[in-house]
């Protein structure tokens, strides 16, 4: 009876470690007793993690054809509300215990949220390919200061640009390695690191042209950007990050862990990133007497104003803490579409489906031009989307999902066929919108069209389905 009383005492701290250090598919829910070990400060550190990084440097380089009053005014309001509704699907991964993307069961339906799915996965990935991209140019003019090799820009840098995007994705492997632990350990480290050196660069950046120059700065109207479009390409970077904070907020055990901290951090790493990115172009612009968006990335930036090998290395380790969400996200959403992918393979293969598309700027055109209709395709879809997500938990379910259910195919979730039409209908009429509005001319010049079709495809699902049980 003593044996099988110390068996029976001895797993309980074996279960409760194996849960502690297991990676958890979409549909499993994390128990909060045993497996959430995210604190407040580690989101926190996560979100500014995840923001403070050369995309972000870059959307403000971007936007800043807006000139700096402009460019500031749009990042400090359509920043925030995208935040609100990050909070929002943050609460829901607390309480659900779920991902994202099987968020998306209750009102997509069992087999139609592998529709968002989808979508989250190329977005994600996307996103990977796009900060690594930007941090192999880095990496190709610390080896053309150090080998001599070309640098992004010049004739033969194709070779410095291939060893730049092999070395990001051996760092992207490595943060991704233990799955949300290690993700939370480069996050720690990282924001140490980011904090330290975006405080030198911002110096560095004001010590070259004085902040009233760069505020009385005005690009030509050729290349000057309206604010509607500038707010539609700041929202769909922000609401971005959306479908990747469950993944992380399912792990925490408090509400404000969930909610109050990934808004505080993703705030200051976009508003300060942002920030630098605006002011750096700004003061490229008036140093070398040109303004072009196409050479906004960090480190064409940094090479112009002279800032040195250290701002490179800035550029690469703020890489790798924003792509660990990004593959963080991608690799669990690909678990969603299926439960005999586990975690860590998806991890895996995201991360290796990444490396392959960052291939791809090397090949075709302007990266400017893929970067805004990547932009636009994501307002496009994660709009409508997040607005659905929202209304579905928090006015149609009344804040109640059922985990339970979101494999059953004769469940709640599963409507028709495994699809639930008012979703698809409210998603569909969205983007239809989002196309119809974004180049109107009174979109264009205001408010943008990424919110307003939020709110209207929230509105629309929510009249479909307000008389059902």
């Amino acid at each position: 009876m003593s044996k099988n009383l110390s068996q029976m005492n001895g797993s309980i701290p074996t279960n409760a470690a194996q849960a502690k250090v297991k990676e958890y598919g979409a549909t499993e829910t994390v128990p909060h007793s045993t497996a959430r070990n995210m604190s407040f400060w580690d989101m926190i550190a996560t979100w500014i993690g995840a923001n403070a990084n050369n995309g972000t440097w870059y959307i403000g380089g971007v936007v800043a054809g807006c000139a700096f009053g402009g460019a500031l005014a749009v990042t400090l309001i359509a920043n925030p509300i995208a935040y609100i509704f990050m909070a929002l699907v943050g609460y829901m991964g607390y309480k659900v215990g779920t991902s994202t993307m099987a968020l998306t069961r209750p009102s997509f339906g069992v087999r139609g949220s592998s529709l968002p799915t989808i979508v989250n996965l190329t977005s994600f990935i996307g996103w990977t390919a796009v900060n690594t991209f930007i941090a192999a140019i880095s990496i190709s003019f610390l080896l053309k200061s150090s080998l001599g090799w070309p640098a992004f820009g010049e004739k033969g840098s194709a070779k410095a640009m291939i060893v730049g995007i092999i070395i990001m994705s051996i760092l992207h492997l490595v943060s991704i390695s233990l799955g949300h632990r290690s993700v939370k350990l480069i996050e720690r480290v990282g924001m140490i690191l980011v904090c330290i050196l975006g405080i030198w660069e911002t110096i560095v950046v004001l010590q070259h042209v004085s902040l009233s120059q760069i505020i009385h700065w005005r690009p030509s109207n050729a290349l000057s950007l309206p604010f509607g479009t500038a707010m539609d390409t700041m929202a769909a970077f922000s609401l971005a990050w959306i479908p990747a904070i469950a993944e992380f907020t399912r792990y925490t055990r408090k509400k404000s862990s969930a909610t109050i901290a990934p808004m505080i951090g993703a705030n200051i790493g976009l508003f300060w990133f942002a920030f630098v990115g605006i002011i750096a172009t700004i003061a490229a612009a008036i140093s070398t007497g040109t303004y072009n968006p196409n050479n906004s990335d960090p480190s064409t930036i940094a090479s112009q104003l002279g800032l040195g090998w250290l701002a490179m290395i800035v550029i690469v380790i703020t890489s790798t803490t924003a792509n660990a969400v990004n593959l963080m996200a991608a690799g669990i959403s690909l678990t969603n579409l299926s439960k005999k992918v586990k975690p860590m393979p998806a991890l895996w293969a995201a991360t290796i489906c990444a490396v392959l598309l960052t291939f791809v700027p090397l090949l075709f055109g302007s990266f400017l031009d893929s970067f805004i209709a990547f932009l636009d395709y994501l307002g496009m879809v994660l709009g409508p989307l997040i607005g659905i997500m929202v209304t579905d938990f928090f006015f149609v379910k009344k804040r109640h999902y059922d985990p339970s259910a979101f494999e059953d195919t004769k469940g709640k979730y599963w409507f028709t066929a495994g699809f639930h039409l008012p979703a698809l209908i409210s998603w569909a009429i969205g983007v239809v919108a989002f196309i119809l509005l974004h180049n109107l001319s009174f979109f264009k010049e205001s408010i943008g069209a990424t919110y307003p079709v939020l709110v209207l495809s929230g509105l629309i699902y929510w009249l479909l389905t307000r008389n059902r049980k």
